[in-house]
């Protein structure tokens, strides 16, 4: 399974080829940034991470797409303008008919460093160790993206447990249940 994990930003968008074996090992396929020109309205910025993503997709033909899905941000705007960077890069994998996941931080953090309140340096420091690199990748947001799309190969793992039938409502008694019945004369 090929997955590309995906670290959306207006200004730096990460990506991240992840590779994992039958047997569960992963491998590091390539990783790296999508950058748009600070000073470029909205519309283009957005316009060159769609671009910038379906040249990775076909590229390295994924299976999957695993995205860091949007945080609360302290500033409103913030926040909007991230989830049009997510709109532009879920659009790119949706029109190519890719299954799509998508993870929380606290999700890719506890996944890869083990707790969902894990620093950025932790979680850089156990992509490397996961994947036996002799260096964190660079940029940060590289790294990021590949923790996300390590996330998706570890929860792809996991065995799935159907989840528990809800009990039984207790049955009616009937009329011939009654032991007692038709004994009196």
């Amino acid at each position: 399974m090929i997955v590309l994990g995906i670290d959306p930003g207006t200004a730096t968008t990460g990506y991240g080829v992840v590779a994992r074996a039958g047997d569960g090992a992963v491998s590091l396929l390539e990783c790296g940034v999508v950058r748009t020109e600070p000073s470029s309205p909205l519309p283009l910025r957005l316009r060159t991470i769609f671009e910038g993503v379906v040249e990775v997709l076909e590229r390295t033909r994924p299976d999957v797409v695993a995205v860091e899905s949007a945080f609360y941000a302290k500033n409103a705007r913030t926040a909007l303008v991230l989830g049009h960077a997510r709109g532009a890069i879920l659009l790119a994998a949706t029109l190519r008919d890719l299954r799509l996941a998508e993870y929380a931080p606290a999700e890719v953090e506890n996944a890869v460093a083990g707790t969902g309140r894990a620093t950025k340096e932790q979680v850089q420091f156990m992509v490397k160790q996961l994947l036996r690199l002799k260096d964190v990748p660079r940029p940060e947001d590289a790294a990021d993206a590949v923790a996300v799309a390590l996330t998706h190969c570890f929860a792809a793992a996991l065995p799935t447990v159907a989840p528990p039938r809800p009990p039984r409502p207790p049955r009616r008694p009937r009329k011939h249940d009654n032991p007692m019945q038709g004994l009196a004369g």
